[in-house]
């Protein structure tokens, strides 16, 4: 009788268990060493087919990006690190990270979540992430085609 109002459930053998809320198919993915939220779009009856091949991606091109994301946000920190030291902002309670190079911004910073989202028309993976220099924002790095497309300097995890 109250079928209607059930959380509809998706089986995916790469992505495992897939429930559909708040709006969303939401479930969880491994990226690097942590577990992280994972939100695709879709219809109330199954992700949608274009976002959930995206989402296959993944895991196994991860490690290809960071070295793009890693860049962008070093080059994020950069203007944070100089306001700081010029007095013009507050460092952080535990202090400014000493990055010197891209690749020196993975100890300070978290994954918070993984999409896909519709940008322009056309599915793309945002990858949420919390930095030690920027506390009040949430990082977003939007990829498609194996491509930054952008790092969104504030972004809520879907």
């Amino acid at each position: 009788m109250f079928g209607w109002f059930k959380t509809p459930l998706f089986s995916d053998p790469v992505l495992g268990e897939l429930r559909r809320t708040r709006g969303a198919w939401r479930g969880s993915i491994d990226l690097g060493k942590a577990r992280v939220p994972l939100a695709i779009p879709g219809s109330r009856s199954a992700p949608d087919p274009r976002a959930l091949e995206m989402a296959h991606t993944v895991r196994s091109a991860y490690p290809e990006w960071r070295g793009l994301i890693a860049a962008a946000l070093f080059e994020h920190y950069a203007p944070y690190a100089e306001a700081m030291v010029s007095g013009e902002l507050e460092a952080p309670p535990e202090g400014l990270p000493r990055i010197t190079r891209p690749d020196e911004v993975w100890p300070g910073t978290t994954v918070e979540f993984v999409a896909v989202l519709t940008l322009e028309g056309e599915p793309c993976v945002e990858i949420g992430y919390r930095v030690a220099w920027d506390e009040e924002h949430t990082l977003g790095a939007r990829l498609r085609d194996g491509r930054l497309i952008e790092l969104n300097g504030s972004v809520l995890a879907p």
